[in-house]
């Protein structure tokens, strides 16, 4: 599987913790749904004022439609300042330190 990373994060004022849950679930659901899409995970930091997300896809091409999609739709809800970033996934490696891809 020539898996990809894709990270996301951006300045954000909130929500945090349980309402950031409570309030972005409808976009939880709409995400899982991404193709090529194989897991998110969420990220927040309330001190530096930030929030984004690790996404890993099926393929670079999936990757990097998500990407042009997923900025296009954070910039519509007024968030600014959006940094994006996809990385190869070395799988064989990964697999020994536990991380969540297919060997």
């Amino acid at each position: 599987m020539a898996v990809t990373l894709l990270q996301f994060d951006f300045p954000a004022s909130g929500p945090w913790g349980e309402a950031m849950a409570h309030a972005f679930t409808d976009l939880a659901q709409s995400i899982a749904e991404a193709p090529g899409l194989i897991w998110k995970i969420w990220t927040e930091n309330e001190v530096t004022g930030e929030q984004g997300g690790i996404y890993l896809f099926a393929n670079a091409e999936m990757a990097e439609a998500y990407r042009v999609m997923h900025t296009a739709r954070l910039a519509a809800f007024g968030i600014t300042e959006i940094r994006a970033k996809t990385f190869a996934v070395n799988v064989p490696l990964s697999a020994i330190t536990r991380g969540p891809v297919e060997a």
